[in-house]
């Protein structure tokens, strides 16, 4: 058996995940994200149960409609991929994200696979946050002052009591 060519098979790929556009009867849907869409720098911090800062790095996060304008998708590296020399190897996230129209929601899934860890999400839009609950987990992801060239995105843990734990956040600005 002739091994198939990896870089033809990856220009396949990539070419078939990424759209240039949402789909007509999504554009509304999407619209939320849209503002994401491109390739960001992160400033990354870590969190203690306290609330103190426990390490911080950079990242870089990618967003693209996908999957014939189906969907949104991103990627996020952390450390970025020119901070790995001095702050070693993170991790590579991608999340896919659908909208269900049933729901009247978008359903998201993350997948982290340095951790092969796996979550499901649901989110919810306003006017300039968009908001991702856990499907599996006391956890909540939420993208907040979104503009066309910046953004944050904190994620958070929710205890038995109620109260709200902060472990990440990223300050996000476009890149040129």
């Amino acid at each position: 058996m002739q091994i198939p060519d990896g870089a033809a098979a990856a220009r396949t790929l990539a070419e078939l995940m990424v759209a240039d556009a949402p789909r007509p009867e999504y554009a509304d849907a999407f619209r939320p994200f849209a503002p994401l869409i491109g390739s960001w720098d992160l400033d990354v911090a870590w969190y203690d149960e306290s609330g103190a800062t426990t390490r911080t790095t950079k990242g870089e996060w990618h967003f693209a409609w996908a999957l014939d304008g189906r969907a949104v998708a991103d990627i996020w590296i952390t450390p970025s991929r020119a901070a790995r020399a001095t702050d070693g190897d993170g991790e590579w996230g991608l999340s896919v994200r659908i909208y269900d129209p049933e729901l009247q929601a978008f359903r998201s899934t993350w997948m982290g696979p340095k951790a092969a860890f796996v979550m499901p999400f649901v989110a919810h839009a306003t006017a300039d946050t968009i908001t991702l609950e856990s499907q599996t987990a006391n956890t909540r992801w939420a993208f907040t002052d979104i503009t066309a060239g910046a953004f944050h995105w904190r994620n958070e843990d929710i205890d038995a009591d109620g109260n709200v734990i902060l472990r990440q956040t990223f300050v996000a600005t476009r890149q040129a």
